[in-house]
């Protein structure tokens, strides 16, 4: 590798829409380090209010990152392959901690097994097909579901906090668990059938 085309890759992992990416995975232990002081070490509950702040800023580096990557023409191989590596580290993080922080509990725990393993899945599927040297571009439905994962997983990180505020947050939380879970099964399986058909192919050829 040449000097040019050091400097060049260089240039395009501190690109801004990179820079955004690498602070939504620095913002996760500052967001769960705060549940887990205020939940497990029984600390004050402006802690839960100082996660939910962090986590709508890395939240909104997610929109940022794609919009000047795509205005500024900074996409790069490596910025789509650590953008979506970053969102599943923040959800499956706060996931967990709201598990063990009891937010997420009883039925509710299969709505986030759900989510958790449908990303697994695709995951897995991308990174075989990406082998094969096939694209599978991100639907539509599939942003939706991600905006409600991340509303969700907001209103669960106020938790306590926000029902002192208005007494339904958990509950509307835990709501929008469920139906970012039934999005998740959907489009999982959309995967999936893409996933298995290119696979059919690659055995017939």
């Amino acid at each position: 590798m040449n000097i040019a085309t050091t400097r060049g890759t260089t240039s395009r992992a501190m690109s801004l829409p990179n820079i955004l990416t690498y602070g939504r995975i620095a913002a996760i232990p500052v967001v769960v380090g705060c549940i887990y002081a205020q939940s497990i070490l029984d600390g004050p509950l402006w802690l839960r209010w100082v996660a939910v702040t962090i986590f709508i800023g890395a939240a909104v580096t997610d929109y940022l990152d794609g919009y000047y990557a795509r205005i500024w023409n900074q996409q790069s191989a490596f910025g789509r392959m650590l953008d979506p590596i970053a969102d599943k580290l923040l959800v499956a993080s706060c996931l967990l901690m709201l598990a063990a922080d009891g937010i997420i509990h009883g039925w509710s725990l299969w709505a986030a097994i759900v989510i958790l393993c449908r990303e697994i899945l695709v995951s897995g599927l991308r990174e075989y097909l990406a082998a094969l040297r096939v694209s599978v571009p991100v639907t539509k439905l599939a942003k939706w579901k991600t905006t409600v994962q991340l509303v969700a997983i907001g209103f669960l990180l106020a938790g306590e906090a926000g029902d002192q505020v208005v007494p339904v947050v958990t509950q509307i939380g835990l709501l929008l668990l469920w139906a970012s879970a039934i999005l998740t099964m959907y489009t999982g399986y959309d995967y999936f059938r893409s996933g298995i058909h290119h696979l059919i192919k690659e055995d017939e050829a």
